[in-house]
């Protein structure tokens, strides 16, 4: 019995995590930060991934900093980059945590649309148009994590 000739090639899933202040600054840092990750990890400033993540990840922060504060405590940026191939599509996962569980976002489908000339109420809805795949995802200790994926084509 021979073994197969063709063998599955490595898949290394990059993972970065790392805390920021829960304010403006910290938010912006996140997204400024973030997109230099995913540059490191071959995925192109200005590229339609990267544009589409920035935005993301803007929402993502914008909203741990407004509605999920809690004095004292940072918010979390998770990046997962799972890469494919030609025949296998590439995955990016952003994850925003904070540790505000009982003020949640609406999950998919749940988005109401605001009234023309409303100020706010616009920013989960460029998650939903952009992402893939996103949810609201309860977390220990006390918070939530909101998650949006990416599928990454090559």
């Amino acid at each position: 019995m021979e073994a197969p000739t063709k063998t599955q090639p490595d898949v290394t899933v990059r993972v970065f995590k790392r805390q920021f202040g829960s304010n403006p600054r910290g938010a912006r840092l996140a997204r400024r930060v973030g997109l230099y990750q995913l540059h490191t990890w071959g995925i192109p400033y200005l590229s339609d991934a990267s544009e589409s993540a920035a935005l993301i990840i803007g929402e993502l922060t914008a909203n741990a900093v407004t509605h999920g504060r809690v004095p004292g405590r940072d918010f979390e940026l998770r990046l997962t980059h799972t890469p494919g191939d030609r025949e296998i599509l590439g995955v990016l996962r952003i994850e925003v945590s904070d540790t505000r569980g009982e003020c949640r976002p609406p999950g998919p489908g749940e988005i109401p649309v605001p009234a023309d000339g409303d100020d706010s109420g616009r920013g989960m809805l460029i998650v939903d148009a952009l992402a893939d795949r996103w949810a609201v995802i309860d977390r220990e200790p006390p918070g939530k994590t909101v998650r949006a994926e990416l599928d990454l084509l090559y």
